[in-house]
């Protein structure tokens, strides 16, 4: 059975309905609301037909910018400049900080080219392309998060995409100074102040002054999640993002204001995040429980937090370590937090995270900015089939295939007889010809 804090659930996974409460608590999907579905493939439809008119019409409506031209909408590498200059001189270095370990951290997911010879004479191998254009959205209603600039746009400068379209909304005409500054540092292309589904459309279709590109990443609300899943398929795109995510196994050792904190650096995105411990140690439960009545009052976004803990999130106790990595596995979590005192030990054990954070010091936070990897990462359980965000996401492989006159004597016939098999005369006719 389960009992509620006035903050937050605790569940022991040695009752007898843990697994129906488990699988209450982690439910969540992307709701397909139909009248949003049909709202966005009406906006996509306007953006195809009528470009750059439509885009200013709909950034008038929904981010009430005053621009009444795309040029208004349009930011200059000079703009950029001036934001970037406008810093001071920590914000400089930082960002320069990040940006030089994510770039460092990126260059180790390059793919290379390559090829083999099959002992037959003959030649095969896989050609690795860069894409040639990429648009990448960064949100700017709630919140603005020049850490997602530079987690985006960075592989793909490592990757090798010579052109980089970004987007953001700015509501009211407004942009945060330090995502402009972030472009410039990663060296963004071109830069529009558009957001929602009419961006993530004129970024798919290509209008009068947006460029069509070849793939859309980056984050979004509702809107931008369902234009996304729309033009997947004519374009590429990241992935479809849920709501935040942090599990945190600790044991009796770990510091239990640290464990509250990192449980508040994910319930502080929105409503829907999602913060779980799980734990052996029943006195580490209640110190965690205490430190986080004790913290909650003094975060300035005290009342998001709230009511994502309360609704959302848990302090599990479970039998053993060998249980809460199982647990684990089943949810899948965006962020994992081994915060234990030989880690290692648990590593071999996990198969499902999109990042795991080994060891007392190694807090999420410092993923979300500058450890290195990339903080663009699988939610909602779909850690158990997807990757984080890579240089990967932004290189293509095309198989080469190269068969000599010897070869084709070989491999010639089996086609034929497989080809036969299937139905198809003409893909045996094709291969047979080659027989001498």
């Amino acid at each position: 059975m389960q009992s509620m804090s006035s903050l937050i659930r605790t569940l022991r996974s040695s009752d007898a309905d843990f697994k129906t409460s488990l699988k209450a608590l982690t439910a969540w999907e992307s709701v397909q609301d139909s009248q949003r579905v049909i709202t966005v493939a009406q906006i996509i439809q306007q953006i195809r037909e009528r470009g750059d008119e439509a885009l200013i019409e709909y950034t008038q409506r929904f981010d009430k910018h005053p621009g009444q031209t795309i040029e208004s909408l349009t930011l200059t590498a000079t703009q950029l400049k001036k934001a970037w200059d406008a810093l001071g001189l920590a914000q400089q270095d930082a960002l320069n900080l990040a940006a030089q370990r994510i770039e460092s951290y990126h260059q180790h997911q390059r793919a290379e080219s390559w090829m083999m010879n099959d002992g037959e004479g003959n030649q095969l191998g896989q050609n690795i392309t860069h894409l040639d254009r990429v648009g990448v959205y960064v949100p700017g209603g709630k919140a603005s998060y020049p850490s997602s600039v530079l987690m985006n746009v960075l592989p793909a400068k490592v990757a090798g995409v010579p052109e980089i379209i970004m987007v953001a909304p700015a509501p009211q005409g407004i942009l945060n100074p330090l995502v402009l500054a972030a472009a410039f540092r990663a060296g963004v292309d071109q830069v529009f102040t558009v957001g929602g589904a009419q961006a993530v459309a004129a970024l798919a279709f290509g209008t009068e002054t947006i460029p069509a590109v070849d793939k859309v990443v980056g984050p979004g609300n509702a809107y931008v999640a369902e234009a996304k899943r729309q033009v997947f398929g004519h374009i590429g795109i990241d992935m479809i993002a849920g709501p935040s995510e942090i599990l945190i196994i600790a044991d009796e050792s770990a510091n239990p204001d640290w464990v509250a904190m990192d449980l508040f650096s994910q319930a502080e995105h929105d409503e829907e995040a999602q913060s779980i411990l799980l734990t052996p140690s029943a006195s580490l439960l209640q110190a965690v429980l205490a430190s986080i009545e004790k913290l909650l009052p003094l975060q300035p976004r005290h009342e998001v937090i709230r009511t994502s803990l309360k609704n959302r999130g848990a302090l599990i106790q479970v039998s053993s370590f060998q249980e809460a990595c199982t647990i684990s596995n089943h949810i899948a979590p965006e962020h994992l937090e081994l915060s234990v005192n030989n880690p290692e030990t648990l590593l071999p054990l996990i198969k499902h995270a999109g990042a795991i954070f080994m060891g007392y010091y190694s807090s999420e936070a410092l993923g979300d900015y500058c450890a290195g990897p990339n903080h663009v990462l699988p939610t909602s359980r779909s850690a158990r089939f997807s990757s984080p965000l890579g240089v990967y996401d932004f290189q293509k492989r095309s198989s080469i295939i190269y068969i000599s006159q010897q070869g084709a004597q070989k491999l010639a016939p089996i086609a034929g007889i497989l080809a036969d098999g299937e139905g198809l005369p003409a893909h045996a006719a094709s291969a047979r010809l080659r027989i001498y």
